[in-house]
């Protein structure tokens, strides 16, 4: 073996590092990985995209949530917008006295008036926990009344309806005054329940109601309201009809002098999805309403 006593240093290291330079480089050249799909499928009906299509964006990824148990509460999705996380009303707007904090839940003041959230939002994925008091007092309406108003007007019912009768627009998970739910999945005094409200808002053009408001609502996890079309804003005993309003507005936690308990609130903005369909106001139905026009 040669003495490398004399070789310089330099050199050496230039050996050396000459084939892991080599090999970076040729990584860095291999191709691309292929996207599995296909390029010469059929075009899904009134769509850009193919079936299957290898050049359809991919979903974003995201941490699912935990479910809540009756000690604790679960954990919002990653995307999500924690509004209340049990320790704080820094999301919100305090009206004339603070609601209690403590164990995790806020609670109702009675007479200190509602809370609304300092920002505003529109179409939403909105999940609130919620648990009347425990013994129960009153009938009625006047037992564990609340409310959770989307954008301030449209109020999904928050109220003690188990064995506890009253009008069916007007029991728990109600769209008040106008639907009641599907079933009454109500628990009992104390124990928490949970409202899951997909909320379409309402779009206006000027003075002009271009599309109502809908709403699909579980309540403890069952199925109370699919797809609604909301008739309006919350009205108590009267019609209701859609006056123009913002695009986002707060959400607002109703006091209705009871001392209802919230934890694990949370919020998902739902902007439009590019899905590549044409939907029920797109250029693709007008040009088909024309052609039926011209055909009669």
């Amino acid at each position: 073996m040669r003495n490398l006593d004399n070789v310089p240093t330099l050199l050496i290291l230039a050996l050396l590092a000459g084939p892991a330079v080599s090999v970076a480089t040729a990584d860095d050249k291999k191709p691309a990985e292929e996207r599995p799909g296909y390029d010469d499928s059929d075009f899904i009906p009134g769509s850009k995209w193919r079936v299957h299509d290898k050049n359809r964006p991919y979903p974003p990824i995201i941490t699912a949530g935990t479910a809540s148990t009756a000690d604790k509460a679960g954990q919002a999705p990653s995307d999500a917008i924690v509004l209340f996380d049990g320790t704080d009303l820094s999301k919100w707007n305090v009206g004339k006295k603070p609601w209690k904090v403590e164990n995790g839940y806020m609670e109702i003041t009675p007479g200190a008036g509602g809370l609304t959230t300092r920002d505003a939002f529109g179409s939403c994925q909105l999940h609130v926990e919620f648990a009347s008091p425990s013994p129960a007092k009153g009938t009625s309406q006047h037992r564990g009344n609340s409310g959770v108003m989307i954008m301030t007007k449209y109020e999904f019912q928050v109220l003690d309806s188990f064995k506890n009768p009253t009008y069916a627009d007007g029991q728990a998970a109600a769209i008040y005054g106008q639907y009641p739910p599907l079933v009454n999945a109500s628990r009992g005094p104390g124990e928490w329940q949970s409202l899951d409200i997909i909320f379409e808002a309402p779009i206006f053009d000027g003075d002009k109601l271009v599309k109502a408001a809908f709403a699909t609502v579980f309540h403890n996890g069952v199925l109370v309201h699919h797809h609604r079309r909301l008739m309006g804003p919350v009205k108590h005993k009267y019609k209701t009809s859609y006056v123009p309003h913002p695009a986002e507005l707060p959400l607002l936690l109703q006091d209705h002098g009871n001392p209802i308990r919230f934890r694990n609130i949370w919020l998902r903005k739902l902007a439009p999805v590019d899905d590549g369909l044409v939907h029920e106001h797109g250029d693709h139905d007008h040009k088909h309403e024309e052609k039926d026009k011209d055909a009669k």
